[in-house]
């Protein structure tokens, strides 16, 4: 029986789950054209999303919603929960003799849904700790069935949505044990193991999930045959799965199957076509193949455009990836013009907020790309947009806020604009001193920067003292043997050089410096070459010649093979 009232236990296992500071979500936006200096525009790390819990039911897997969960993947880990237990009950007609369990399950969903949709989270981890506490004593008693292997997978789902992954993990090994031994053609098995699939992927034990994701293809497989449109959940999560891992053909496969199965059954211009035909373009893009990956995204823009309308904001989030294809291919000026069209669209037809993070993606992908091709102007009038927003609707001193002052400084340093730099820089870090800490290694990022920036403006005392704040902040934060320890000390020597520093000192970090890149890059990366030459050109001024023959002959073969990688 599944407990639905909710009633305070004597003990609760509580997990409470620290969020990350916000540098952890930043990355850098790759531009696709060439460029001469690297970029540092950031912006939130989005990862692919896929809804792929419902197994049998497979309603509107192409919607705009799943559509927006695969290019947003903002959706919410309640509205996850709700929509991986819509399997179980849409099953009931055909086992009458489950409903009673079915229904009861369902319930209880609902139950810690609204618990946890209301800020009721302790009440919904006491009510999933109830029916733990109840399936945990039938399988003490050797009780161990489909009830109880649907009952466990409905507490690990809710913890799920809590976000207790730890617990989730020890509840799917006792899932495992009850999953092994039950048959291919028990009622609810490929629901279950459709959500282990999903929940295993989250953890990242993608074997795990594979395996899951493989049974449960293979029940419904031999249960409704190889052309059923309710194989599509199962194989676009196997396939998302494949594609985390690197395995890219494989999921293709996949991908490209989940597609003929749509078209067969729901035809070539449904919107249900939009999951599959957005994963596949994104790996296309991934592995450098962004002719192959036009024609999935055309046909997304397509299949919106005749759905919606041209002035609707999916065609626009469809625009934005024609977008990524346009500048993959070096298509600058088309990309661009797709990128303005996507803003305008999205922002006219009230589709999304002003300051959701897919708007703040794409206009600072935009800035990025403006800068790239000389446009540095209109660049910094979206990247000064995205902090005006920021402000507005989150505050000055909101973490998110730092991020855009770093984006603005790096554009006025392009600019050569190295006062207005500093102002932003120095803001940026106030803002992030009050909300990560001083010691934090994510502030080490505008503090090197405003080093930087300083150098330039010929104030190199100031500067060093930054930079050695930086390097300190790295090597406890990351090991004195390090990338980010690298970079550190490789800003601190171009500073010291000018502070006329002694040349020893210098040699000494600069072979720290080309130690760990050899360690990291392999003894012929690019960066290896970098510092080699800065090396050579110490050991030359300290008169140190016998050391100097083998590097420079080492340098002149890495020349070389350079020289050939740019000719092929």
């Amino acid at each position: 029986m599944i407990l639905l009232e909710p009633f305070r236990m004597s003990k609760v296992c509580l997990h409470h789950i620290q969020s990350g500071h916000f540098h952890k979500g930043l990355t850098c936006f790759s531009g696709c054209l060439p460029k001469k200096n690297s970029s540092i525009f950031m912006v939130p790390v989005r990862a692919f999303a896929l809804c792929c819990y419902a197994s049998r039911t497979f309603a509107s897997v192409g919607s705009l919603d799943t559509d927006e969960a695969s290019q947003k993947s903002h959706v919410s880990n309640s509205n996850n929960f709700q929509r991986s237990v819509t399997s179980f009950q849409n099953s009931s007609d055909k086992l009458d003799g489950m409903k009673d369990f079915e229904r009861e399950l369902q319930e209880l969903f609902d139950e810690v849904k609204m618990m946890i949709m209301m800020g009721n989270q302790n009440d919904a981890i006491d009510l999933l700790q109830a029916n733990y506490e109840a399936v945990k004593e039938r399988m003490n008693a050797r009780v161990r069935g489909i009830e109880e292997a649907a009952t466990i997978d409905i507490i690990a789902l809710g913890y799920m949505a809590i976000g207790d992954l730890k617990f989730v993990d020890s509840l799917l090994d006792m899932l495992n044990e009850v999953v092994d031994s039950l048959k291919d053609d028990e009622p609810l098995l490929d629901s279950v193991l459709v959500h282990m699939g999903s929940m295993y992927s989250t953890l990242g034990k993608f074997e795990k999930s594979m395996s899951a994701y493989r049974r449960a293809i293979g029940n419904m497989e031999n249960i409704y045959g190889k052309n059923s449109v309710f194989l599509i959940t199962p194989i676009l999560g196997m396939a998302k799965v494949l594609s985390s891992i690197g395995r890219t053909s494989k999921a293709v496969e996949f991908y490209h199957r989940a597609i003929s199965l749509l078209e067969s059954s729901r035809g070539a211009e449904s919107e249900d076509m939009v999951i599959p035909l957005f994963g596949v373009g994104s790996l296309l893009l991934k592995e450098g193949k962004p002719v192959e990956a036009e024609t999935p995204f055309l046909r997304i823009f397509n299949i919106y455009k005749k759905l919606y309308g041209e002035n609707d904001g999916r065609v626009g989030l469809a625009m934005c990836s024609l977008a990524h294809v346009k500048c993959a291919v070096g298509d600058a000026n088309e990309a661009i013009s797709l990128y303005r069209k996507a803003l305008q669209v999205i922002t006219t037809s009230n589709y999304m907020a002003l300051d959701d993070s897919i708007m703040e993606k794409m206009r600072i992908d935009l800035a990025e790309l403006l800068h790239a091709v000389g446009r540095g102007k209109e660049g910094r009038e979206l990247l000064e947009q995205c902090l005006m927003i920021t402000e507005k609707y989150k505050g000055k001193e909101d973490p998110s806020s730092a991020t855009h002052l770093i984006n603005l400084a790096t554009s006025h340093s392009r600019s050569k604009n190295y006062v207005e730099a500093e102002r932003l820089l120095r803001t940026s870090l106030e803002i992030m001193g009050k909300t990560v800490g001083p010691d934090d290694q994510s502030i080490t990022f505008p503090m090197l920067h405003l080093a930087v920036t300083l150098y330039h403006l010929k104030r190199d005392e100031e500067a060093e003292q930054l930079a050695l704040e930086a390097l300190h902040i790295r090597e406890k934060a990351f090991g004195k043997d390090t990338l980010p320890v690298a970079e550190a000390l490789d800003c601190l020597v171009s500073i010291q050089t000018r502070l006329m520093k002694d040349d020893e000192e210098l040699l000494e970090q600069l072979k720290r410096v080309l130690s760990i890149q050899e360690k990291e890059f392999g003894p012929e990366g690019g960066e290896v070459m970098i510092t080699l030459k800065k090396v050579v050109f110490y050991l030359d001024k300290l008169g140190r010649k016998n050391e100097i023959f083998p590097l420079q002959k080492r340098l002149s073969a890495l020349r070389m093979k350079f020289k050939q990688r740019i000719q092929h």
